[in-house]
């Protein structure tokens, strides 16, 4: 099983360990990330700013997947929202498609409806199966309590993205419970964490945070689990930086998926990006 690895801006820059994490895990998964340099930015930044900019960012990508015939995995949802909208817009537009084609025609490059773009709990999920991973599974983190945080791109729009019910999704709990850990309920799961509003409106950014932190408290939660870079850098760096000595705030700290399932696999801490 083979990959295009999407990683986007963020991780190289400020989560090296997402990176490091899923590809320790989906290696010993029997999963190949295939690393493609030309990759640029997914075209999430820009898209209230330039939606044609965007979205030729992203068919620049999937036609560079597509050059190597393989289908692109990404860890970020923001990533995955985006490469998603802007292929919809692509399948929906024949005029959209000469014009972007044309551009991309300069490097070689075509964009075609070919090339599937998955999210890494959709591949442990889909591809790699609950099964195959309850058999790697060494050290299940019994009675571990945490907290799905899901995120908004990978689940709205239903129509457009497809990761699961956007109204009632159990992908990330099942993949929380075949590590041996006990997925929480609680009422903001679907909630934002707020990170798309910072740097444009930074309190109502940290109010949004903290409520969704303040609920997993009430949750009984031990970790907030995460599987996208934004979410997990206004988790983890943001608060950090910026709720620094408030006592208010509950200290449940943020992990990402690939690291909590790397440790029920017997996996090295160190090997994770702990």
């Amino acid at each position: 099983m083979k990959f295009a690895f999407f990683k986007g801006c963020r991780i190289p820059k400020d989560l090296p360990e997402y990176e490091l994490s899923t590809k320790v895990v989906l290696n010993k998964l029997g999963v190949e990330l295939v690393d493609i340099e030309e990759f640029n930015c997914c075209g999430y930044p820009v898209r209230h700013l330039s939606t044609k900019a965007s979205i030729l960012s992203t068919a620049r990508n999937i036609a560079l997947a597509r050059r190597e015939n393989l289908d692109i995995l990404t860890p970020c949802k923001c990533c995955y929202g985006n490469l998603m909208h802007s292929n919809y817009m692509l399948q929906g537009s024949k005029d959209l498609k000469n014009e972007i084609n044309l551009i991309l025609s300069k490097e070689g490059l075509r964009w075609e409806d070919d090339i599937k773009i998955k999210h890494l709990l959709y591949v442990l999920s889909n591809n790699v199966g609950i099964d195959v991973i309850k058999k790697h599974v060494k050290y299940p983190l019994t009675n571990m309590k945490i907290a799905a945080h899901y995120g908004c791109h990978a689940l709205r729009p239903g129509k457009i993205v497809k990761f699961d019910n956007p109204l009632a999704p159990t992908i990330f709990e099942n993949l929380i419970q075949v590590a041996g850990a006990k997925p929480v309920d609680w009422s903001k799961r679907l909630d934002c964490c707020g990170n798309p509003l910072w740097g444009k409106n930074n309190n109502l950014s940290l109010k949004l945070m903290r409520e969704k932190i303040e609920d997993a408290k009430l949750a009984d939660a031990e970790y907030i689990c995460t599987a996208c870079s934004y979410c997990h850098i206004q988790f983890d760096m943001i608060r950090k930086r910026e709720l620094k000595g408030d006592e208010s705030v509950p200290n449940i700290p943020a992990i990402l998926y690939p690291q909590l399932l790397g440790l029920a696999m017997g996996i090295d801490k160190n090997k994770l990006g702990f």
